[in-house]
């Protein structure tokens, strides 16, 4: 049995939310400068390199990357062998995110109720996931969330009868309806099967993969291919102003199903894709 203390966790998220908030992971940054060199349309070129600017001046200046500083979402993966000491680490962690935002100053935009919408004045509470997963480490996959693209995001119960064929138009259809509202060029996570809430977290998770990460289901590799270039050849791109670069990158996740049914889920984020991954 490993033990792990509680604050240890809490010490990587805060530093996590201070690197993501300022720097764009290497990923990003790298497929924005080769879309950048592949682009043909003007404009689109043009906000292409005001992205790298945008970028380069952020991590020097430490101003954040957009003033949408987002809600904190972690998805952590906690192995079977691991025990957590200390204190109760959803505490942890929100004090962590807290502390961040504070010392960051970055905008606190988490209310705490939907309808009442009072701020917490704190970004919290975080949004956590938790999945028990075999071995001895702790993964976190973190990301901050802005709502400009979360707004975009779609869930549809579709029939079995729909097919792939369904998939593909009801993802693609989601991307046209989205336009030039979630800030593109975007990344598209998409969760296939399971049930509702499923098929909505594996989208969210989807999200976390590195851009050019390789997709190790056949399957699913196929559907990526097929809609990124679906995607792509809306004529979108950067910021709904045309060109080839509606989607940085599409990813999906697939899980088994009932006989009854095919849950699709569909969510975005923009060109601003602050993640990262740390493992203890």
């Amino acid at each position: 049995m490993r033990r792990i203390q509680s604050l240890e966790i809490g010490k990587i998220i805060y530093d996590s939310i201070l690197d993501i908030s300022f720097t764009l992971p290497n990923d990003v940054k790298s497929k924005i400068h080769s879309q950048l060199e592949k682009e043909q349309h003007a404009t689109a070129k043009s906000i292409l390199g005001k992205f790298e600017e945008n970028s380069r001046i952020s991590e020097d200046k430490k101003i954040p990357l957009c003033q949408d500083t987002g809600m904190f979402v972690v998805f952590m993966d906690v192995g079977h062998e691991v025990f957590i000491e200390g204190e109760y680490i959803e505490t942890v962690i929100n004090e962590a995110v807290a502390k961040a935002y504070e010392d960051a100053y970055l905008r606190k935009s988490v209310v705490d109720s939907p309808l009442k919408r009072i701020n917490t004045q704190n970004n919290t509470p975080a949004i956590i996931h938790y999945r028990v997963v075999p071995g001895e480490k702790i993964r976190l996959n973190m990301a901050v969330k802005g709502f400009g693209s979360e707004n975009m995001s779609r869930l549809k119960m579709l029939k079995p009868s729909d097919g792939l064929e369904g998939v593909i138009d009801f993802v693609v259809e989601s991307v046209k309806v989205a336009g030039p509202n979630p800030c593109p060029p975007i990344v598209v996570g998409v969760g296939i099967g399971g049930t509702m809430e499923k098929a909505a977290l594996m989208s969210k998770r989807a999200l976390m993969r590195e851009i050019e990460s390789v997709q190790l289901n056949d399957e699913a590799k196929a559907i990526e291919e097929e809609l990124y270039e679906k995607i792509n050849a809306l004529d979108i791109g950067p910021m709904g102003m045309g060109g080839i670069t509606t989607a940085l990158g599409v990813f999906v996740e697939m899980f088994p199903t009932h006989i009854a049914g095919l849950p699709v889920a569909v969510n975005i984020n923009c060109h601003s894709s602050r993640h990262k991954v740390v493992v203890l």
